[in-house]
């Protein structure tokens, strides 16, 4: 396991090094003068010098990202251009709010999905199996732009149940994860399905089933394990849509993460602060599937077998 983590690390910084430098030419790529867009056309002259020098837009591209890693080397992303603090210290910040909303909202989806995906491939003709499809094309179907606002109107306005939006006790982050949860929900379901489907029709579950053991020990004890691989794959990668998810539920409950804070750099042209969000969220895709990887290996040792002889 050791020598396949090390390897999956090694094979990892190319990566590391495209999504960097990516995000560095981000503000050389867009149309337009960078400055020009943060300043306004009308902006002065000797403004739009100073803006420029400040960061470091008057030097050569090469001498600009050799400095851009060289600063991120040492964690720093610059400064805010509106509050002027460390870009870093401000992502840090509010990088927990956003992870807790992306656990909370996986945490929901797992609960859901299991048991609907269980249930409907062990009666796959049953009103069990038809409504838990219903239910996952709604989710899939529904965005999360409508979902979080009739969320919010029926449980905060005309029920008074839960708040309207902030982050505080276990009631603030209920109606967040439940909008960015039910897509993932949707389609882990139809994928645990599909998989302990296929993986029932293998000879040891019909020696399991020809031991006596119940239906339900059969499917959860010997073909759960087996059906998890591709139902990994998607959720690592649902796992990091979360965050780019996260910009829009964000948004709408007024929750103080990334994502809002990506969207509030945006309005404000705040671009060293735009860069380190996006670049956060980037490298955030990276580890989670670099997790997915060492998780396949957990979940699958064959994985490991098959890297060292192929």
């Amino acid at each position: 396991m050791k020598g396949y983590l090390i390897k999956r690390l090694l094979s990892t910084i190319p990566v590391l090094i495209g999504v960097v430098s990516l995000v560095f030419l981000l503000i050389h790529l867009i149309p337009g003068d960078p400055v020009e867009l943060m300043l306004g056309e009308t902006a002065r002259a000797v403004d739009k010098l100073s803006l420029r020098h400040e960061l470091g837009l008057d030097k050569p591209l090469l001498k600009q990202y050799l400095d851009f890693i060289s600063g991120l080397a040492h964690g720093n992303l610059g400064y805010s251009l509106h509050t002027d603090q460390p870009v870093f210290q401000i992502i840090t910040q509010r990088l927990p709010a956003t992870i807790e909303l992306s656990l909370a909202a996986m945490v929901i989806a797992l609960l859901i999905c299991f048991p609907l995906g269980i249930a409907s491939a062990m009666k796959q003709s049953s009103l069990i199996n038809n409504g838990s499809m219903v239910l996952a094309l709604l989710g899939i179907s529904i965005p999360n732009f409508w979902l979080g606002p009739m969320l919010i109107i029926l449980f905060a306005v005309k029920l008074d149940w839960l708040p309207v939006g902030g982050r505080g006790g276990l009631a603030h982050i209920i109606l967040p994860a439940i909008t960015l949860g039910t897509a993932m929900a949707a389609i882990l379901t139809r994928m645990i399905r599909s998989s302990l489907i296929e993986v029932s029709q293998e000879d040891y579950i019909t020696a399991a089933r020809a031991k006596g053991f119940s239906r339900l020990h059969v499917y959860v004890k010997h073909a759960l394990r087996n059906a998890l691989l591709p139902v990994v794959t998607i959720l690592g990668l649902q796992l990091g849509s979360l965050l780019a998810g996260s910009i829009i539920t964000e948004t709408i409950f007024a929750w103080p993460g990334i994502g809002r804070l990506t969207i509030t750099a945006i309005n404000s042209r705040d671009y060293p602060l735009v860069q380190g969000c996006i670049l956060v969220i980037a490298l955030g895709y990276v580890f989670i599937n670099l997790l997915t990887d060492v998780t396949y290996a957990w979940i699958d040792p064959r994985i490991k077998y098959m890297e060292k002889h192929g």
